[in-house]
């Protein structure tokens, strides 16, 4: 039996909660004791993007470290592929006893699904129907703690919150109902029972593993449907966010009618701007939104707890990100939509493992991806090691054996987190949107019927998912958004005071809450020179479908 097994994994995701939600990130977050203590044992990113502003793309580039133009993974319709490389197959492979509780939306191939030795899925809504892509009837290797009924009766309000809402573009709840039947309290007490069934050894083992004195490690991906809409939470949460205590975040009125937004970012106000609705409802939606995000906190909280009851924490990596954010009351939205400003593709990111030498207490202000997790994760592990690519002809002859070839690891996309592991910190970071779709005008807008809001989101909903193919390149100091499909577009448009319908750059260090667009201001020409070389970069670096074999040799006959 290997004397010095791989260290578990607790990969805990939320779901829609952008960084500015968090006091750790933003003057208008509020505390999350549990974050922020995982934050104290760990390292936590300053500046984490999302790969892809919407939930089956982003994670399914997650769990494979590759972006969606890579894997199809470009709308919420289009899951994770049939033999696709991706952590659950990497794991399971390598003797892991595996987990998933909580929302899905990645995984629906039956090969998948089989890769889990327990998989309990809930989503926004209850417990599956088989309704949605992305949600899985039934469960494997653990029944619900709680009753399926009582979990099925305390998410009915939510089914129904739309038609119940405060206006077309609000909609929120206040419940009553017992907290102990709601997803978020559902999830961890889940976890909880598999962490105590882990524990007694009540898993299959791997082979190797039998008869020894250890356990095989386990991987388990804990995912909270929340904070995503729709929104509700238990009272007792609201109550600690009143809506006059709401931080409100910079606005700027004319944000969409002086000339500079894109006809994109227009189509999204027009339909979702709370221009005319109550600042009542206003900071009520935000409040609510921040209790779910307390919520999320405390079964966070249960775990790390439940993690250090069992003696399990010294030789458990424990992750905690979120898919993509939520605009939550900045630029004057909520829910999402197909661009790109920070409080949509920034997220919070933390990776903590005290046990085995990952520092304490530490901020990384570099850039950094979430598709840079699982490679870390296994560079972590000692299943991958990626510390050679990118350094020439030079065999890694000195190498310990892993269990991903130098080909697989290539296949990845994302490295392994700098300050986490010895890795140069990226400069840069990506994220996109799109299928090269046609695009969602005002003059298709105008075809539905008003009022506009959630009904309208709904209503273009899969046409904006594929419209154009939006790239985004984020540095510390300055963001900027393409669409070479964009009307007017040209090689040199929002360099020269080109059209406003085509770029957006953002000055981070003037402007951090992106209320202007500068793409159109010639003296701005040299930045967008440099953020292109970025883009271009990025996309041949990015561009082979498939990991291609590199030869050991320069030429066929001479050696090395």
């Amino acid at each position: 039996m290997n004397k010095n097994p791989a260290p578990n994994v607790v990969f805990i995701m939320a779901d829609q909660m952008k960084a500015s939600i968090l006091r750790m990130y933003s003057g208008i977050g509020i505390e999350t004791p549990a974050l922020e203590r995982l934050a104290s044992e760990g390292v936590r990113f300053e500046h984490a993007i999302t790969p892809h502003p919407l939930c089956v793309p982003a994670r399914t580039s997650v769990m494979t470290g590759r972006y969606p133009h890579s894997t199809g993974c470009r709308r919420n319709e289009t899951l994770m592929p049939e033999n696709e490389q991706h952590a659950f197959r990497i794991w399971k492979n390598n003797g892991f006893v595996t987990g998933l509780i909580g929302k899905n939306h990645c995984f629906v191939e039956p090969d998948d699904l089989a890769l889990f030795d327990v998989r309990c899925e809930i989503s926004h809504q209850g417990l599956p129907k088989g309704t949605y892509a992305g949600e899985n009837v039934g469960n494997t290797g653990m029944d619900w703690v709680v009753s399926a009924s009582d979990i099925d009766t305390a998410h009915e309000p939510r089914v129904a919150l739309r038609e119940n809402a405060q206006s077309p573009r609000i909609a929120y709840r206040v419940s009553d109902s017992p907290e102990e039947h709601f997803g978020t309290a559902v999830i961890a007490t889940q976890t909880e029972e598999f962490l105590e069934k882990y524990a007694r050894g009540e898993y299959p083992q791997d082979p190797g593993q039998q008869g020894g004195s250890e356990l095989a490690p386990f991987a388990l991906w804990v995912s909270f449907p929340d904070p995503h809409e729709p929104f509700e939470a238990p009272r007792r949460y609201v109550d600690m966010f009143p809506p006059s205590d709401v931080v409100m975040p910079p606005q700027r009125t004319d944000e969409y009618t002086d000339g500079t937004s894109p006809e994109r970012n227009r189509v999204l106000a027009r339909m979702m701007r709370q221009t005319d609705v109550l600042e009542e409802h206003r900071r009520g939606v935000i409040s609510v939104y921040q209790a779910m995000t307390r919520f999320v906190d405390d079964g966070i909280s249960r775990i790390l707890d439940k993690l250090d009851e069992l003696r399990l924490r010294g030789n458990t990596i424990v992750v905690f990100t979120s898919d993509h954010g939520d605009f939550m009351g900045e630029h004057g939205m909520a829910i999402k939509g197909g661009v790109f400003y920070d409080c949509l593709v920034q997220v919070p990111m933390i990776v903590s493992w005290p046990g085995g030498g990952v520092p304490e207490g530490v901020v990384d202000g570099s850039m950094t991806s979430t598709l840079d997790i699982l490679p870390t994760l296994l560079e972590l592990q000692g299943l991958a090691s990626f510390g050679e690519i990118g350094s020439g002809w030079a065999r890694a002859s000195s190498r310990e054996p892993t269990a991903l070839t130098e080909a697989e690891t290539r296949y990845m996309q994302g490295r392994p987190l700098p300050t986490v592991t010895p890795t140069v910190p990226r400069m840069a970071a990506f994220s996109e949107y799109g299928t090269g779709g046609p695009p969602v005008t005002m003059a298709v807008l105008d075809g539905f019927e008003e009022p506009f809001g959630y009904k309208t989101i709904i209503e273009t909903l899969w046409g904006r998912e594929a419209e154009g193919r939006r790239k985004m390149v984020r540095t510390r100091e300055w963001k900027y958004v393409t669409d070479p499909m964009a009307r007017g577009a040209t090689l040199t448009s929002g360099s020269d005071g080109g059209p406003g319908d085509v770029d957006e750059l953002y000055d981070l260090t003037r402007d951090p809450w992106e209320l202007r667009n500068v793409a159109q201001q010639p003296e701005n020409a040299g930045v967008i020179s440099e953020m292109r070389s970025l883009l271009a970069g990025w996309m041949i670096d990015t561009e082979d479908p498939a990991s291609v074999e590199i030869p050991e040799t320069i030429g066929r006959a001479v050696p090395r």
